[in-house]
């Protein structure tokens, strides 16, 4: 080390003289904000060489070091620190996938609910016993509309009954089995049912065609039908209950078989694409309410009562004795008066009888009453009044 130092000696010497030279000469040089260096300070504020010197001795190194310790926190921050965080966005995303499932899951349940309820609206008004059903499948042919209904034989179902829903008919139940049943809608080419047209009263049958639409065939060409009359079930089918809803007109179509026949199309009341709960009506018999039934108990035993009571005095008249005398002239029957007649007139008194009068008349078969001698009348001339046990009567000659 000695050595090195006797060695360059000179030079050493040499460059720290000239060290302090530059380190003396850049305290007093400074950088005006024009960017030029001055020695004049009357040149404005700047900053001295020195310092911008040491500025960019020592910013590099600064410069690193930041550098280095942004690397470090944010490794720590994304990786060591972040390991907890991402579980928990995992766990967090799972959470949100299964409240969106249960969302989607309460909202079909909300609209079922909705559904339901004015299906059961429509059951308690609706005059028929109806059994409510589940649409569980289809048929899966789209020539073929039959869908299946989870209720079957246990509950009650037969073949041909009717299957409707709030808004209309849909169809009638075909095949019948342990757990479920079968329906074929209305807009199958099989299916038929009785229509009606609301307005003009013209009657046909309702059945599909191949691409499944609805219609009404069998109708004779009238000017009358228009799109948006309502068609009716008729009745007549012995299925369909009459005046059921099953849609409106849309269009009317020339029959290609028949030339004097339309066929009306209609345009469903039910969505028969889109199925989920039905009803089975079970039985044509009309049901009643509690108080409607009661109404009813209460008018037929009213009218039984009224009933009997005829019938009681129809029965005392036949036995009670004298109540009808058949031997009594007309009139006097007290227990028929309506067969005794119309009543005698009533005669007015006469002001002079005289032996034609009514009253005066004798009986049949009796001899005329006397009368008595009219003592203020004088006697005629050329009587004489008739002797006592005298045969012949006065005025007359011995």
């Amino acid at each position: 080390m000695d050595s090195f130092f006797v060695r360059y000696r000179n030079l050493l010497v040499l460059l720290a003289i000239l060290l302090v030279q530059i380190v003396g000469l850049a305290v007093q040089v400074r950088r005006v904000n024009t960017g030029r260096y001055s020695l004049d300070p009357n040149d404005g504020p700047g900053v001295r060489l020195i310092r911008l010197w040491a500025d960019a001795l020592v910013s590099p190194p600064e410069r690193g070091i930041h550098d280095t310790r942004l690397g470090i926190a944010y490794l720590w921050t994304n990786y060591f620190d972040l390991r907890n965080v991402r579980r928990q966005n995992r766990d967090l995303q799972q959470t949100i996938d299964r409240l969106r499932l249960e969302q989607a899951s309460l909202l079909e349940d909300a609209r079922q609910g909705q559904r339901l309820q004015a299906l059961l609206g429509f059951r308690e008004k609706y005059i028929y016993a109806t059994l409510p059903a589940q649409v569980i499948g289809s048929s899966g042919n789209v020539q073929s509309h039959l869908f299946t209904i989870d209720k079957g034989e246990d509950s009650g179902l037969k073949p041909d009954m009717a299957v409707i829903t709030g808004d209309g008919i849909v169809g009638k139940v075909r095949d019948v089995f342990p757990h479920s049943a079968q329906v074929l809608a209305i807009n199958d080419q099989t299916s038929g049912a009785g229509a009606i047209l609301e307005t003009t009263r013209i009657r046909g049958i309702l059945r599909g065609n191949a691409d499944g639409q609805l219609m009404v065939v069998g109708v004779e060409r009238d000017e009358r039908i228009q799109p948006g009359e309502k068609v009716l079930t008729a009745g007549g089918d012995l299925i369909f209950p009459r005046g059921l809803p099953v849609g409106v007109v849309d269009k009317v179509v020339r029959d290609p078989d028949h030339d004097a026949l339309v066929e009306v199309m209609v345009k469903p009341a039910a969505h028969l694409d889109r199925l989920d709960e039905v009803l089975v009506i079970t039985s044509m018999q009309p049901r009643f309410s509690s108080q409607e039934q009661k109404d009813i108990d209460t008018s037929q035993s009213d009218a039984e009562s009224i009933e009997e009571q005829l019938k009681a005095s129809e029965i005392k008249a036949e036995r009670l004795p004298g109540l009808d005398d058949s031997s009594a002239p007309a009139g006097q029957n007290p227990a028929n008066p309506a067969a005794a007649g119309p009543p005698a007139p009533t005669l007015l008194p006469t002001l002079h009888p005289d032996r034609f009068s009514p009253a005066a008349a004798p009986a049949p078969g009796s001899s005329p009453a006397p009368t008595a001698p009219n003592t203020n009348s004088p006697p005629k001339t050329g009587a004489h009044p008739a002797q006592p046990g005298s045969p012949s009567g006065p005025g007359r000659n011995q």
